[in-house]
């Protein structure tokens, strides 16, 4: 009897899987992940090649078996259950369509196959190809359809059994950047429309945090950190969150002075004002985004932090510019100053010496570390 226990569409406990290595030993490709997804969301399994993204996603769909550890989606447990009985569907990122079969049969390949009548498959096919915009391309074979096309196919052939979950491994990473941006937000529009969970995969930070609801973010088989886009960028609970999520400069140090008026001492002695909260004496590291970088006023008081910087390029990117500068140790510093700092920088000549400026109260610029990492 399969036992009900959770609110959650998805729960996954203490999840382990392990391959054998070519050189020998093992690879742990999951390393005792445990992980909640609400009903409703856009969820995002987010991280560089091998961190275990794909291979979680597919212990929830059963194309892999865990070591240890359990799966439940909707509240049952299913482990050991086979693909075709979860109550979920993948989209692959090769689309896995029927070259030989049309459109339409693709859509419907898993309702013939479970015996829906004609009349009532016909219906739901037409319904699915309507909501992603395919309506009319039926009798068409994948090859005569663009890539943004066939993945739609691909799209209604996993919505016509509605599931309860819908899994998608990097299905956008084969398409032109214009395509991928306007997928980005018919894949947002339809996970609203349909009120179902998406847990999408992918390895580019940009799509993450222009999809999600909620990110999961991982890192050699564990999870780094959970959180809205917003409190992954403006809230990293780790280094390796706040070098991957976005850009940014970091500097490493210890927390010296008041708890009023904190100071982090950076590892080759530079005092940079950070904002109130850190404890005196705890190893920290500050990052400062390139928009809370602009150059520095005449009478800047303690409350803004100075990088006294030489500016080494400028890149035009439409909206904005981007200053790339050196700090005296060789470290980069990016700048992408809007209104009058933009102007003041475009007076500014590769190799100028310049005083760049920050608030020290931006909102958690502080990440705590309790062995300095």
């Amino acid at each position: 009897m399969i036992e009900k226990t959770s609110e959650f569409i998805a729960e996954v406990k203490q999840a382990v899987k392990q391959f054998p290595a070519p050189e020998g030993g093992v690879i742990t490709a999951l390393d005792g992940i445990s992980l909640e997804i609400q009903q409703s969301q856009f969820v995002t399994l987010l991280g560089p090649s091998g961190c275990g993204k794909t291979t979680l996603l597919r212990a929830i769909s059963g194309f892999e078996d865990l070591d240890s550890g359990e799966i439940r989606i909707a509240g049952e447990l299913v482990t050991g259950v086979a693909p075709y009985r979860r109550p979920v569907n993948t989209v692959f990122q090769n689309y896995a369509l029927f070259p030989h079969i049309s459109v339409s049969g693709n859509v419907g390949y898993g309702l013939e196959v479970t015996g829906v009548p004609r009349g009532e498959r016909e219906r739901r096919v037409g319904e699915a190809l309507e909501r992603v915009g395919l309506s009319g391309f039926g009798l068409r074979k994948p090859n005569q359809l663009s890539g943004g096309q066939q993945q739609r196919v691909a799209l209604a052939r996993a919505i016509i059994n509605q599931p309860k979950l819908l899994l998608l491994d990097e299905p956008l990473s084969a398409l032109d950047r214009n395509l991928r941006q306007s997928m980005q937000i018919e894949l947002k529009n339809l996970q609203h429309d349909l009120g179902i969970c998406f847990l999408f995969v992918t390895h580019d930070q940009e799509e993450a945090l222009t999809m999600s609801d909620q990110v999961v973010v991982l890192n050699q088989g564990r999870i780094e950190q959970i959180g809205s886009p917003e409190a992954l960028y403006h809230q990293p609970t780790s280094r390796f969150v706040a070098e991957f999520i976005g850009d940014g400069a970091l500097f490493k140090g210890t927390i010296t002075n008041t708890f009023e008026n904190p100071i982090l001492v950076t590892d080759d002695g530079q005092e940079l004002p950070v904002g109130v909260g850190p404890s005196v004496g705890a190893s920290a590291t500050l990052i400062i985004r390139p928009e809370q970088l602009d150059i520095a006023k005449e009478n800047a008081d303690d409350s803004v932090g100075i990088l006294d910087v030489v500016l080494e390029q400028s890149f035009f990117q439409g909206a904005t510019n981007k200053y790339v500068c050196q700090l005296p140790n060789g470290v980069s510093v990016s700048a992408v100053p809007t209104g009058a700092g933009n102007a003041a920088f475009r007076r500014v000549s590769p190799g100028d010496r310049v005083r760049l400026a920050y608030d020290r109260n931006e909102p958690r610029v502080i990440i705590q570390t309790a062995d300095g990492k």
